[in-house]
């Protein structure tokens, strides 16, 4: 059974989604929509996440699940692979999942990533550099994008 618990961030209030044994849903909402329900593994995952926002961490290590078709899985898997501070585009990562005419697919994927941050969609841009498509909003993208270059170890 999943459960919800919210927490207040930089932008907004954070939704996280979990089991017994693993975060499901990690995403920027406007409101509380469902109920409360804090836990451990809840306060692992917002305090990581707290921790990447200030500067503090550039991975994660709480246990997460990633619910999706298989092509979903596999370009969530490949913007795991993008290092920290790094971009990639929606070619590039079309063609790391076999699928290089598949940019407008691996957008969909990204907008359906169920684990934001963690699973770091808002590595990747436009082909022409810009920011584009960000479930949490383009500010939030760009504030992000900024944090790790400014933060990336040489």
């Amino acid at each position: 059974m999943i459960r919800y618990a919210f927490y207040e961030f930089e932008f907004g209030i954070l939704k996280i989604g979990y089991t017994d044994t693993a975060i499901t849903f990690l995403k920027r909402t406007d409101r509380i929509d469902s109920c409360n329900e804090l836990s451990a593994l809840s306060d692992m995952a917002f305090k990581q996440v707290s921790e990447y926002l200030k500067g503090m961490r550039q991975a994660f290590d709480f246990p997460y699940e990633l619910c999706g078709t298989e092509f979903q899985k596999k370009v969530w898997n490949a913007l795991c692979q993008i290092p920290y501070g790094e971009k990639r585009t929606y070619k590039q990562i079309a063609e790391a999942v076999g699928n290089p005419k598949g940019s407008r697919a691996v957008g969909m994927a990204n907008n359906k990533n169920p684990i934001t941050i963690a699973v770091p969609c808002h590595r990747v841009i436009g082909t022409d550099g810009r920011l584009v498509g960000y479930a949490g909003g383009l500010e939030m993208k760009k504030f992000l994008l900024e944090l790790e270059q400014s933060r990336k170890l040489v």
